[in-house]
Parts: C-alpha cells; structure tokens; sequence
C-alpha cells in the first residue's frame, strides 16, 4: 500500500513539474516573439521633390500585412524585425526596406523616398466601327457627289439658301441699326406728320419709268 502511495506520489510530481516547464518554454518563446514587434512608422516622399506621396501601399512581403500612408504620406503599423517590406504606388517605382534585427528598440521610423517611373502603354486604334466587315459595307454603299462642283451646287441651292434667310434671326449688328433708324426717323420727323409717298411725284416719276422700261415683268 505505501509503495503504491508513493509511486503516485512520484508520477504526479513528474507530471507537474512537466507541466510547469512547457509553460515556462511557452512564456520564453512569447517573450522572445514579442521582442520582435516593433512599431514601424515614417513617411513616403517623392524623390525629386519630396513631397509626400498619398495612399502608398506598404505591405510585408509575402504576407497579408501592412498599411496604407495617409494624405500626407505618413504610416506607422506594427512589424518584425528582419520583415521586407515593401512600397509601392502608382506612379513610381517600387521599393524595399529590410527592418534590421539588430534593433534595441521598440520603435522605428523611416523616410522612404519612391522615385517617378514612365509606363508606356500599348498603341490603341480606333475605328469607327465595331468591325473590319461593317465598315467595309458602310464604305461600299456610301453616296457621295461625283465631284466639287456637284457639291458646290447642292450648297449653293436658291430655295436652300433662301430657307436658311428666312429662317436665321437676326443678330445684333443689324438690330443696332434697325434700331437707329428707327430713332433717326422719329427724331426727323418730330413735331409733325411722317410724309406721304403716295403724293411724292418724284417718286410717281419713278414708278412709271421702271414700269415702261419692264422692270416689273421680271
């Protein structure tokens, strides 16, 4: 019985003791990772005029971590030391920075300069229409004058021309004069009655010799 007692005795303090080493292993190993994290901040710059880059993409290679700099190109994120991180925005050419693992500290700050990158894009034409086939039979059927003077013609049309006159308003030139003479006439004829053509026999004269010479057969 008391060989029994003490064998118990025995597994259960092997098994504490144990224990309590895999707990100490396991507060070392969280020591040493949070010995790692550092608080990784700084700004990004434009190379040939330093002035901030905004919404730079900033991420740890081959992880899903990392940030975004703000308007004024600053950021700041939790990181590890020996991370390879990466910037990147459009516009410029990437860059990388390497933490060093040699850091005392908690904190690291970093001016990142991006430098302009030229990206040349691919010719594109343009057609006006969707395909090589339509715009062959549009092609084939359009109808067009022989030649200039067909077109000249068709432009120079009497009823055309005539539709576009009585059609077009008047613009401001001639209601500025129309409205002088008008003010003219009054001013002429103010204080009495305007004259009356009907008995004007310089221009009765007029009439009857424009009548005799045909002038309103035409």
């Amino acid at each position: 019985m008391f060989k029994k007692i003490y064998v118990t005795s025995f597994l259960m303090l092997v098994i504490t003791h144990f224990s309590i080493a895999q707990q100490v292993v396991k507060w070392q190993d969280s020591k040493t990772k949070n010995n790692d994290l550092i608080q990784f901040s700084g700004v990004v710059l434009e190379g040939d005029s330093l002035r901030a880059v905004p919404y730079t993409s900033i991420i740890v290679k081959n992880t899903n971590r990392g940030t975004i700099s703000d308007f004024y190109g600053y950021y700041s994120f939790v990181a590890k030391k020996n991370d390879t991180i990466e910037f990147s925005a459009i516009g410029f050419s990437s860059a990388q920075f390497i933490i060093p693992d040699t850091l005392t500290t908690v904190t690291y700050s970093l001016i990142q300069i991006l430098h302009t990158d030229t990206v040349f894009l691919k010719s594109v034409e343009v057609y006006p229409w969707p395909s090589k086939e339509q715009f062959k039979s549009a092609f084939l059927n359009l109808n067009l004058p022989d030649d200039n003077l067909a077109r000249a013609t068709k432009n120079l049309d009497r009823a055309a021309l005539k539709e576009q006159m009585v059609g077009m308003a008047v613009d401001a030139s001639l209601n500025y004069k129309y409205s002088t003479q008008q003010n003219q006439s009054k001013l002429y004829y103010a204080g009495q009655y305007p004259s009356n053509n009907l008995l004007n026999p310089i221009a009765w004269a007029k009439f009857i010799k424009a009548w005799k010479s045909g002038a309103f057969k035409k």
